[in-house]
């Protein structure tokens, strides 16, 4: 239908080489991810190394570094600079007057203040400077080396066990019937009560996420692209992000065929026969994986590493159960400083028979808001139809409705009856999780 979006449309994915049973599928995300990804892990390995030898060497921050960047900032201040410092980061998300300063009120060999938080921004890079040619020719020996040797194989009783199908063959995409629906999610067989019609892992956003401003492709200077005080329009994406009117936290599915699957509300509608209503109602609906289920394990598992850079390879000795849906007990910030790794289910209200639509409530004000655009004359209306999806009623946790979606440092309390020493130290925590600023990926 109009404005519908889809990852893959009139894209086809086609096998290389042979892919074996329970073989993991892969594609090249081009050489310059490749080999930006080779230095990633030779670094972590490197860090890895370092730490297991010298337990007492501190973490490093932000801080240590930020010389060299702030001199090649000042020296190369274009877009097409490679890094943003987070103090730039800072300065554009309007953190505390004092914290970050703008980079040209700051005079030739001064250097900015800038200890308000770790470089969770480019976490891996932290101060290490690669040279282009550093590795050599060991480039295109690595990636043969990775074709013949890595192996991506798990066994399907393993797969069976911990693994979740994104795709089972019950669903399929075909035209909707629903007027301006477009396409649709359809069953090719009886999908039971209660079954887990679809999964979908979740990308974390918040609303500033989705705004289009006006930019400036031809600036020079990195903060003159967009001009964050003219907004010219919203992102298609919203249509498909699910939301509480009262949270600034916005999550969209991105597994194969969850975005296809249209709205219906809960109506009823008399028959030709006055003794007769036609209801017509949605069938699956959305809720967090189950406790024990593969999916819970999964992202259990993914949710509570301990990196925000990498995973480690720890999984069949993980403690499954001991932190499940782990994003419900945290603030929405956090959640969305792990976004991909979390996870809707969609489950079956009813029987679904074979050839019948999937379909799904997106809550009230946005049948309204659609109601209502639907019923303007296309020259009545301001722009296209945007709106997230509502979620049910009690998805969302307390933690995470009426929050601010922005970093904030949390005051220093009872002053009055603990009134702070000449000379003291008052370690500062960010007001949403009370963590120290400096540790958050320590």
């Amino acid at each position: 239908g109009a404005g519908a979006f889809t990852p893959h449309t009139g894209v086809e994915f086609a096998a290389v080489r042979e892919v074996k049973e329970g073989m993991e599928l892969l594609i090249n995300y081009g050489d310059q991810w490749n080999w930006n990804n080779h230095i990633k892990q030779k670094h972590l390995a490197k860090k890895a190394t370092e730490d297991t030898t010298d337990e007492s060497r501190p973490k490093k921050g932000f801080v240590e570094g930020i010389h060299k960047k702030w001199d090649s900032l000042v020296r190369h201040e274009h877009y097409i600079m490679e890094d943003e410092l987070p103090t730039e980061k800072a300065k554009r998300e309007g953190l505390a007057e004092g914290i970050a300063r703008d980079s040209s009120e700051i005079e030739e060999g001064e250097k900015p203040y800038s200890e308000y938080r770790t470089n969770d921004f480019h976490p891996w890079r932290e101060d290490v400077e690669y040279e282009d040619d550093e590795f050599g020719d060991e480039e295109e020996e690595f990636y043969e080396y990775l074709d013949s040797h890595v192996d991506t194989t798990q066994s399907i009783p393993w797969l069976d066990q911990n693994g979740v199908c994104l795709s089972s063959g019950k669903l399929r995409l075909d035209l909707s019937p629903i007027q301006h629906a477009g396409r649709g999610v359809f069953a090719n067989t009886k999908i039971r009560k209660g079954e887990v019609v679809l999964f979908s892992p979740l990308i974390a956003m918040r609303e500033e996420d989705f705004t289009i401003y006006k930019s400036d492709a031809n600036a020079k200077i990195a903060r003159n692209i967009v001009d964050k005080d003219t907004v010219v329009g919203v992102e298609l994406l919203i249509n498909y992000a699910y939301t509480h009117p009262d949270s600034p936290l916005y999550l969209v599915p991105s597994a194969p065929l969850a975005n296809f699957i249209n709205h219906q509300a809960r109506t009823a509608k008399a028959g030709s026969d006055e003794k007769k209503t036609k209801v017509s109602a949605p069938n699956v609906q959305i809720r967090w994986p189950k406790e024990g289920s593969n999916s819970a394990k999964l992202f259990e598992w993914a949710y509570n590493q301990k990196h925000n850079s990498h995973f480690d390879n720890d999984f069949e000795n993980y403690p499954f159960g001991s932190n499940h849906n782990a994003w419900l007990k945290d603030h929405p910030i956090d959640v969305m400083e792990r976004s991909g790794k979390l996870a809707f289910e969609y489950v079956a209200l009813r029987d679904i028979g074979p050839d019948e639509e999937i379909l799904i409530n997106y809550g009230k004000l946005w049948h309204d808001a659609w109601s209502e655009f639907e019923g303007r004359h296309p020259y009545a209306r301001s722009g296209y139809f945007r709106h997230a999806i509502g979620v049910p009623l009690g998805l969302f946790p307390e933690n995470w409705l009426n929050v601010s979606d922005r970093y904030e440092i949390a005051e220093i309390r009872d002053l009055e009856n603990k009134p702070l020493e000449p000379g003291a130290v008052v370690p500062m925590t960010w007001a949403h999780n009370g963590k120290p600023l400096g540790s958050k990926y320590a």
